[in-house]
Order: structure tokens, then C-alpha cells, then sequence
């Protein structure tokens, strides 16, 4: 399938066609291009390519076939002109940060993304003195206070890590664009699958690769989705700075794309299905998922999304000591950080994946000790309930 192809076709088809042109060797499958460098015929096609005055392969650090080949699909997907791959999802959160900021610059992040995320505002680019604030993701007029002559970027996660926060993009986008600022979105949690965030007006979308774009937790990266002015500038941060995909990984994510359609549809069914029982279950005290009617994001969720995703989290009544009980009795949900698996997964996230923020971070954040969050795999649904209502029983 050539992305000339004047055919309009449907998002499963992409997911699986396009970006493959077949080498003379005639592959079915995508091959995987396992090699540093590549080899001109003469000094002149080495210079012309090096230069740019020739299309080719240079270097994998910032051009490989495997890896151009998942980028053209991701973009596809996304209905954008073009994707920049990257190691990982922070990895792919840095780029967007050194790509368009410097010294002086300012940011408004929510409050409601994953936690090294903060970190990284925080902690590290606040070093090259670029000042950041966390505003609540909802509070469009929080936005609008925050903004500033020197605001550059917004940043939000939607649906959020691990709240299921729903933001109003096309409103952030407005508020970004009035003040000559980017608004990035973290789409890890839908995927372009059940959300497109440039149809509501985001300028770049970032992905963790490693979450439901893969599928099965085999490997880790990231990327970036936007227009080819704007990638051009992240394409040239990955090239000198180097936190590239490899080839393999880029090989895997091709795969992991090709049933991303049928495994959201699946994650969000069983997700619904959970977060209705856990609504109606006396120990437990709150319920973030979109997909429920009483959820304050739900009508805006039902306008920006196509389904609610696979996460669901959940509070229970008598803080850590009940929620490790909960996470403890468990006997095939794999305890651990990662998500978008299709083998289940469960963490307190007030210890593991937001262990590093401040009380006060926290606290604002909405991070208590007895939330859980559940990253609801592809097993038979009235299994995982079963698995999760063991240790409610005991509390």
C-alpha cells in the first residue's frame, strides 16, 4: 500500500498495510533492517545523502527502515503528516520539551499526569530555566490565569494517569493558539484508536509505545505525532541527541499496531463491565472511569472519544492497609507499574508510579492511599472481578 494511494481506507486496514514497501527480496511480513549503518555505492551518494539533497538511510540513530516504517503507520493512524519515533514515552515527552523550549520559557501542565512526568518539569527542565505550573486539568479558567507572555507549551494527558480526567481539547487548544503557544496531548490511554486529539485542534500527540501500542509488554518507545514542520524540529532533537528506537522495538510496535483495534475494543468492554461492578461494591468509596454515567467527564469523553479505554481505578475504604489488601489477594493480575497490557495489571499508584511526588503533590493531584489502578487485560472479564473482589471481601 503506497501513502499516495488515492484510496480512502478505514483505520484497520492502515493498521496493518501501510508504510511497508517490499525490498527486492519480496517480503510478506515487515523485515526488521538490523544495522547501524548503511552503504553507498560511491562518495557522491554518500555526500548527497549525508547532506540531504538525496532521500535514504544515513545512520539508525535517526534513519532505519523498521523504524520509518512504524512511524509512517502511527501517523496514518493518526491522521497526521508525519510521526518521529522515539525510545520511550518520557523520552518522547524530553523531545517536545527541547524541541521547543529555552530559557525563560513557561509551561502549564496539569496537575493530572503520570508521575514522572512531573518530575521531569520539575526536576529537570526547570534546570535550563523554563518555569512550569500544574493547574487542574478541568479548570478551563485555571488555564486561562496561568497563561503568561512567556507561555510556550501546554501539556495534558487525557484521559488522565490514573483519575481518568477527561480535558476539553478543542478548548485548550483555543486558549494555546490565542497566545501563540503549542498544546501537546499524551494519548496513551486511547490511542488513536478511540481518540484523535488533532481533529480537536492539538498541535503534537505523544505516545508511550511501550502501553497499548505494543500490547503484551515486550518492549519499551515512544513517539511523537504532529505536522512535518513541527516533527522536523523533534526529528532533529532525536538525531544529535540520540534517544532513538531501535529496529527490533520498531518491529514489535508494526505487530502490536496491526490488532490495536481489536484490542482496545475488548480492553474497554471488560473495563465497562468492571468499573459497573466495582460502582455498586460497599467497600469501595469512588470510581474514576469515564465510561460511567455519574463520571464528571463522561458527556465530554462521549464527544472526544470513541470508547473509554481499558483503565479503571478505583478507592477503597480504609486507605493502604486495604487497598495492599485488594492488590495482595490477587492470584493472576500481575502487580506491577506497567499498563495497555493484555495480561491484567494492578498498583497503588500513592506508592508506585507516583511513590516520587511530595504529600502536597499528591494531595493536589487527587493521589490517595487507598486508590488502585487496574489496567484491565484481554483474560475473561468475570475473572479479573473475581480476582479483584478476593481481597475486597477481606477489608
Amino acid at each position: 500500500m503506497s501513502q499516495q494511494d488515492d484510496i480512502s481506507y478505514q483505520l484497520e486496514t492502515l493498521a496493518i498495510r501501510i508504510g511497508h514497501t517490499r525490498s527486492f527480496e519480496g517480503e510478506h511480513a515487515e523485515p526488521i533492517f538490523l544495522t547501524s549503518s548503511f552503504v553507498y555505492e560511491n562518495a557522491a551518494e554518500a555526500a548527497a545523502k549525508f547532506s540531504g539533497q538525496e532521500p535514504g538511510n544515513i545512520y539508525s540513530r535517526f534513519t532505519n527502515p523498521t523504524v520509518a516504517m512504524f512511524e509512517k503507520r502511527l501517523a496514518a493512524l493518526e491522521g497526521a503528516e508525519r510521526a518521529v519515533a522515539t525510545s520511550s514515552g518520557m523520552a518522547a515527552i524530553m523531545a517536545v520539551t527541547m524541541a521547543f523550549l529555552k530559557a525563560g520559557d513557561h509551561v502549564i501542565c496539569s496537575r493530572a499526569v503520570f508521575g514522572s512526568t512531573v518530575s521531569l518539569f520539575e526536576k529537570y527542565v526547570a534546570k535550563f530555566g523554563v518555569s512550569v505550573d500544574f493547574v487542574d486539568l478541568t479548570d478551563l479558567d485555571a488555564w486561562k490565569n496561568a497563561i503568561q507572555p512567556e507561555t510556550k507549551l501546554l501539556f495534558v494527558e487525557s484521559p488522565s494517569n490514573p483519575l481518568a480526567e477527561v480535558a476539553d481539547i478543542q478548548a485548550l487548544a483555543d486558549i494555546a493558539h490565542a497566545n501563540d503557544a503549542l498544546l501537546a496531548i499524551d494519548n496513551s490511554f486511547c490511542t488513536p484508536v478511540l481518540q484523535q486529539p488533532l481533529k480537536f485542534g492539538a498541535d503534537l500527540v505523544v505516545y508511550s509505545a511501550t502501553k497499548y501500542l505494543d500490547g503484551q509488554g515486550r518492549a519499551l518507545g515512544g513517539a511523537v505525532v504532529g505536522n512535518h514542520k513541527l516533527l522536523e524540529e523533534i526529528f532533529g532533537y532525536v538525531r544529535t541527541t540520540g534517544p532513538s528506537m531501535s529496529p527490533f522495538n520498531a518491529w514489535v510496535f508494526l505487530k502490536g499496531l496491526e490488532t490495536l483495534r481489536l484490542r482496545m475494543r475488548e480492553h474497554s468492554a471488560s473495563a465497562q463491565q468492571l468499573a459497573e461492578f466495582l460502582d455498586q461494591h460497599p467497600k469501595v468509596e469512588k470510581v474514576y472511569y469515564a465510561g460511567l454515567p455519574a463520571h464528571i467527564g463522561h458527556a465530554l469523553a462521549v464527544k472526544q472519544q470513541t470508547g473509554f479505554g481499558g483503565i479503571v481505578s478505583f478507592e477503597v475504604k480504609g486507605g493502604r492497609e486495604a487497598a495492599w489488601t485488594v492488590i495482595d489477594n490477587t492470584r493472576f493480575i500481575s502487580i506491577t507499574g506497567n499498563l495497555g497490557d493484555a495480561k491484567s495489571t494492578i498498583t497503588h499508584p500513592a506508592t508506585t508510579t507516583h511513590g516520587k511526588l511530595s504529600p502536597e503533590a499528591k494531595e493536589a493531584a487527587g493521589i490517595r492511599e487507598g486508590l488502585i489502578r487496574v489496567s484491565v487485560g484481554l483474560e475473561e472479564i468475570g475473572d479479573i472481578i473475581r480476582d479483584i473482589n478476593r481481597g475486597l471481601d477481606l477489608i
